[in-house]
């Protein structure tokens, strides 16, 4: 499947230009102007009037982190759902975390 992001403000971290974003098989296939896919299954949004962005990171999280006797609230799963709803799509865990899964 393929989605096609049309008529958007590509924003990145030099630039920022009106534009279609083409995504096929899940990675970025090309940006430009004008773009069309080939192919029946294809989604087309139409982004006029909005930024389109590349996920962000969060380089300073607390997922389980213990602390005092306290562990944070944000689990490893819930937390990194809740980044992703946000459009975070990479986490960076605090040096001081000690569960194994969110060692970075």
């Amino acid at each position: 499947m393929s989605i096609l992001i049309k008529n958007g403000t590509v924003v990145n971290e030099d630039a920022m230009f009106k534009a279609d974003v083409l995504i096929t098989d899940g990675k970025i296939a090309s940006v430009g102007e004008n773009l069309t896919a080939g192919g029946g299954n294809i989604q087309v949004l139409d982004a006029t009037d909005r930024f389109v962005i590349p996920g962000g990171i969060d380089p300073h999280t607390h997922l389980q982190m213990p602390f005092m006797g306290q562990v944070a609230a944000d689990d490893f799963y819930n937390g990194t759902r809740a980044a992703v709803a946000g459009g975070t799509t990479m986490v960076r865990c605090s040096a001081f975390s000690l569960d194994e899964r969110t060692q970075c």
